[in-house]
């Protein structure tokens, strides 16, 4: 299709303009996420879990998100985005609660499921609302952004974290998450409702999403394969940096280190990587994102320092920076008009069977084999997702306008 000129709202929109309400509370949750992610599969082994096991306590936070897609596309829907933000970040303060006291490591993945059904609804609401108040000449920016103000929480994290170990002890990730989802949650109380009143009325249901299925089959059994693809390989990055920390011997605060300096090049990239989206085309992005990330990944059990470690795990950061907010736009673009909220729940549902398949398929893998075999698997999956997205995803800068279909 020919690129679309930049319209009068494009040229006058200021991406700033919801800058607070709709980036404020993605850096949040990303910064009550990435406290505690570093340090959940130690906690653990630490409670008595095999590695196999706390791989899957960490892959319950995808568990968790892949069964909110549908009842927070529902509850959007009705409710607004602005009940939905305090919801979320009141759930995702819950289980940090949860996740300080847990007892078992089946406590503590109750407390991973609760985390990833908050940033389930979190991430509809606020999705939906970007594809409908901004241009489409900023879409990618914008989602860019979102994902990349995630992923700017996510970097400090594990640094706020390990400050507050040092202050207050082992408890301190999990305070940290705390005192961030609370305060998502009162940035949502505090900011208007910004799901726009005919947005609110096209109230989800189960028949809906039916209809959206079926309309969009063609869609979801393509570009939406790439989509699962991508969120597997994603998924398994955050579970493998810090096992592979762990397994060659790297202190608690080293690997919080790691996983930083690894969030560090995600956060550097998101915005120009949503500009050459919009200015060149969605696959300009997508195919070096997954390309090398599988690479990197492919490269990881090689390395036994920190320096080795600390390289290769930078590396796959700048892989993840490259396609911050891809999904999302991906989404965007395909989204119709009728069925939105629809549509970009089950979009997030492909998207989180891959968050849940990736590390429990390397759960699967390192218990049957080794940790090193089961990142070098999510390598080669990596690849392959590269190869998908070149032939699925055009290049070039296509309209997206939205659909009326």
């Amino acid at each position: 299709m020919r690129g679309q000129r930049p319209t009068p709202a494009a040229v006058g929109f200021r991406l700033r303009s919801v800058a607070v309400p709709a980036f404020g509370p993605s850096a949040l949750f990303g910064v009550s996420e990435g406290a505690v992610l570093p340090f959940v599969p130690r906690d653990a082994i630490g409670l008595g879990a095999t590695v196999a096991v706390a791989t899957l306590v960490v892959a319950a936070i995808g568990i968790g998100s892949l069964a909110g897609n549908i009842p927070a596309a529902i509850l959007t829907s009705r409710f607004g985005e602005r009940r939905a933000i305090v919801g979320a970040g009141s759930v995702s303060a819950a289980a940090m609660i949860v996740g300080l006291t847990a007892s078992s490591p089946w406590v503590l993945g109750i407390a991973m499921l609760m985390v990833g059904f908050a940033n389930s609804v979190f991430s509809v609401a606020r999705q939906a609302y970007l594809i409908e108040v901004v241009p489409c000449d900023l879409r990618a920016r914008a989602l860019s952004t979102s994902g990349g103000s995630n992923r700017i929480g996510i970097f400090a994290g594990p640094f706020l974290s390990a400050g507050a170990i040092l202050a207050i002890g082992s408890d301190g990730a999990y305070v940290v998450g705390f005192v961030a989802a609370v305060m998502a949650a009162l940035i949502g109380l505090c900011s208007p409702d910004l799901t726009p009143a005919r947005v609110q009325s096209d109230a989800v249901g189960l028949a809906t999403v039916a209809r959206v299925v079926s309309a969009q089959r063609r869609v979801f059994c393509t570009v939406g394969l790439t989509v699962l693809l991508i969120s597997a390989v994603r998924a398994s990055r955050q579970v493998v940096i810090p096992l592979w920390c762990l397994h060659v011997g790297l202190s608690s605060e080293a690997s919080s280190i790691v996983y930083g300096l690894a969030g560090a090049l995600d956060v550097a990239i998101f915005y120009p990587s949503g500009k050459l989206m919009d200015a060149k085309g969605r696959g300009w992005v997508a195919v070096p994102c997954m390309a090398i990330m599988g690479l990197s990944l492919i490269a990881l059990p090689f390395t036994t320092s920190f320096a080795g470690v600390a390289v290769v795990s930078m590396l796959l950061g700048l892989g993840n920076g490259i396609g911050s907010g891809i999904v999302s736009t991906l989404g965007a673009d395909f989204a119709p008009i009728a069925g939105r909220h629809a549509f970009i729940g089950v979009w997030r549902l492909f998207s989180d069977v891959g968050a849940f398949a990736g590390p429990l398929a390397l759960s699967g893998i390192v218990a049957a084999l080794s940790l090193s075999a089961g990142v070098f698997a999510n390598g080669a999956l990596g690849v392959a997702a590269a190869g998908m997205l070149a032939a699925w995803v055009p290049r070039k800068r296509q309209s997206t306008a939205p659909r009326g279909d």
